[in-house]
């Protein structure tokens, strides 16, 4: 008889081979990172990491809503003409979108929750396939995927949402405060990746948008790949929660980045469709990744540890 529990790690299993193959979810090593192993030497010599199990953007980055917020963080990207020029043209996200799935959800595994080296050598590895993300845009501006100020924009795109969809799908919104030391803390990977200044708080973050939308267009390059984007080719049993979650990043863009990508939200439909389908899958995922065989190893090595320090 198949039980609930075999059920539930059989169904994790199958979440995260679809997100990054059969690589070890970076959360359940990080689980570990930085802890006594019981001889006084600790596991992680870069110290945890550059977050921690007490930071805010550990407590972000282990709900499920991040599948909301980082396709919401891609649709996002595609309105600014050079990040986009750059996508068109060397980007092979067509033809292989689950590969680009595993690696950037490993870049961003391995950011959060990762030692200080494995995250400055993911962040280097990142920015040496960048040297050869360089070409002219159909406008005629020369880009180059290593500035400084498309670094900025990426990293920005990707943490307005990430908080903003965590402040819609998360397990528990976060105070004004907690909002603010998410920000505070990411800025240390734009930091690392040698961008331009990133915001330190919310307000900072609504200014910077609010400050490049003279830069921002939607042009046929950023809408065909929107197009992609919500309708990828997927296993058959992965279109229907994807749909939902690509509604729900869909419904989190600002009305004017909807309008010039041309996606139209029917005022009713948010709150009484997408926001209540998108709020179920995601707190189904996550009582599925709870039963992750990885994540449930570290949980019983984590007590194990500490019932030897306390003995």
């Amino acid at each position: 008889m198949i039980s609930v529990q075999w059920l539930r790690s059989r169904l994790a299993l199958e979440v995260t081979g679809l997100i990054i193959g059969d690589r070890r979810p970076a959360r359940a090593a990080a689980s570990l990172a930085g802890t006594d192993d019981g001889t006084g030497t600790s596991t992680d010599a870069s110290g945890g990491g550059f977050f921690g199990p007490d930071s805010v953007t550990w407590t972000v980055h282990a709900d499920s809503c991040m599948l909301v917020g980082g396709l919401r963080a891609l649709m996002l990207q595609t309105m600014h003409p050079l990040a986009m020029a750059g996508i068109a043209e060397h980007s092979n996200y067509r033809e292989a979108p689950l590969d680009r799935l595993a690696n950037t959800a490993t870049y961003v595994g391995t950011t959060i929750y990762g030692s200080q080296d494995d995250a400055r050598r993911s962040i280097a590895m990142v920015k040496r396939v960048h040297q050869r993300v360089t070409g002219v845009a159909p406008d005629g501006r020369p880009y180059a995927a290593n500035d400084p100020h498309l670094l900025t924009w990426v990293h920005s795109t990707l943490v307005d949402s990430f908080l903003r969809s965590y402040q819609r799908y998360g397990s528990k919104p976060l105070s004004a405060a907690d909002a603010d030391a998410y920000v505070a803390e990411q800025a240390v990977l734009a930091e690392l990746f040698e961008a331009e200044p990133a915001a330190r708080s919310v307000a900072e973050l609504r200014a910077y948008f609010a400050a490049m939308r003279p830069e921002l267009r939607g042009s046929r390059d950023a809408r065909d790949t929107i197009r992609f984007l919500l309708a990828p080719p997927l296993p058959l049993m992965a279109c229907a929660p994807y749909a939902i979650i690509a509604s729900g990043a869909v419904t989190l863009l600002p009305r004017s980045v909807r309008r010039a990508l041309w996606l139209p939200v029917l005022p009713a439909v948010e709150p009484l469709v997408v926001r209540p389908a998108a709020t179920a899958l995601i707190r189904t995922v996550d009582w599925v990744m709870a039963a992750h065989p990885d994540l449930v190893e570290t949980e019983t090595e984590t007590e194990r540890r500490t019932r030897t320090r306390v003995a």
